[in-house]
């Protein structure tokens, strides 16, 4: 398997959260990482990124620490998961049933003490576009973020936000997405490395 090439711009889901079935946006649950051993292909993989920026969040500094274990981490607050406000930490089973809606419905819509799906890509989208700037001059670029931050950087490759979520983001998945001068296109969803 050939390394990501130099134009990619790599969103990486951090490992699965122990979120003890509670949903967690803003809640700094840590994670729960798989042996280094099973590490070991993706981050061997991965070891050719010229640069690793981070979510603040816990769960995400914990991954980025195991998949890049010898490298600086910048960090970027406006990499956060959305905040889900009065919803965060609420056990999944006891969330409030939004009903069927379409997804610009859905992006809009605005968990009491929140913030909506579109706030949270619009938040994303200027760091998410300088981090495509940086991997067009020199990449590529790991970022270790959320499934939001990822489902964001799609719809900024599909110039529609709301396209974002018509996609399901596995932990420890990889977004692979190619930077162009003109912006972005999606290499790939739920990589998760070499043999996969």
């Amino acid at each position: 398997m050939r390394p990501p090439e130099t134009n990619e711009l790599l969103l990486i889901r951090h490992a699965p959260a122990a979120h003890g079935g509670r949903l967690c946006g803003r809640s700094d649950v840590p994670a729960l990482l798989p042996s280094a051993a099973e590490l070991a292909p993706l981050r061997g993989w991965l070891s050719s990124c010229s640069s690793v920026v981070s979510s603040p969040a816990r769960r995400c500094l914990q991954t980025a620490g195991a998949l890049f274990p010898e490298r600086p981490v910048v960090t970027d607050d406006r990499l956060w998961e959305q905040d889900f406000g009065d919803h965060d930490g609420v056990p999944f089973s006891e969330l409030p049933d939004l009903g069927v809606l379409d997804r610009e419905t859905l992006a809009a819509h605005c968990p009491p003490g929140g913030e909506s799906f579109a706030a949270m890509a619009t938040r994303a989208a200027p760091a998410l576009t300088a981090l495509a700037g940086q991997a067009r001059a020199g990449g590529p670029v790991a970022v270790v973020a959320h499934a939001g931050t990822a489902r964001a950087a799609l719809g900024l490759a599909l110039e529609v936000p709301s396209a974002g979520l018509g996609f399901e983001i596995a932990p420890l998945s990889v977004t692979r997405l190619r930077c162009h001068e003109g912006g972005l296109s999606i290499i790939a969803t739920n990589w998760t490395g070499p043999g996969a």
